[in-house]
């Protein structure tokens, strides 16, 4: 009898080391719903409606601004254009633009001088320029609506007749894009004519600086 209880309890301790012990887990928190979570996976996503520039690569507008004819004043100025754009930021640009001068301080000054006519005093100019993007961005209006904008720097040369003749012009500019659809946009810009006119006996570079604000759309 003894030696049966000597055997149980030597392989007692055997068997209880053999035998699996399962553990159940403890389900963690919902994390992701109802009251006191620590963090709420869902997200819940902002929608934009972002206008975007047209497939096509043609833009014809108008625009409207100031001049300043050196020694003429400031007068008001108006003019069209027609781009062609080659990529996202850069393209072509034909402008044409008129104004007319006032009178000089001389000629005010001076009761019946006229340095030049009527017909003399109206501006003319033409250009062909080339204009790139440097930065591009986007502009909000409230938290639904998102406009790409960008800021360009154009340059170019033609012609301008002003004071009874046709003079070679340089203009450069930069200005300011906002695309409001995807087939319309606005402009804001700021450039210098540049000229020689020797309209008081000597030749001398004029620089003419205009602003201006404008429509384009594409096709």
């Amino acid at each position: 009898m003894a030696s049966w209880i000597r055997r149980i309890v030597l392989i007692a301790p055997l068997l209880a080391a053999a035998v699996p012990v399962t553990v159940q887990a403890e389900e963690p928190a919902d994390l992701s719903a109802g009251e006191g979570a620590v963090l709420d996976p869902r997200i819940e996503r902002r929608r934009v409606k972002e206008a975007n520039i047209d497939s096509e690569n043609f833009e014809l507008g108008g625009f409207a601004g100031l001049i300043s004819i050196q020694d003429f004043g400031v007068s008001n100025l108006v003019g069209v254009q027609l781009a062609y754009h080659i990529s996202e930021d850069t393209f072509f640009e034909a402008t044409v633009a008129s104004s007319k001068g006032d009178e000089t301080s001389f000629e005010k000054l001076s009761a019946g001088v006229n340095l030049l006519t009527d017909k003399e005093r109206e501006f003319l100019t033409w250009h062909f320029n080339v204009a790139y993007q440097l930065l591009p961005g986007e502009a909000f209006l409230g938290s639904r609506r998102a406009f790409n904008t960008g800021v360009y720097v154009t340059g170019g040369a033609g012609s301008t007749d002003f004071a009874g003749d046709s003079r070679f012009t340089l203009n450069l500019g930069a200005g300011y894009r906002v695309l409001l659809t995807d087939w319309l946009s606005a402009r804001m810009e700021v450039r210098n004519y540049m000229y020689e006119l020797d309209t008081f006996g000597e030749d001398q570079i004029n620089q003419n600086l205009a602003w201006a604000f404008g429509l384009s759309g594409f096709f």
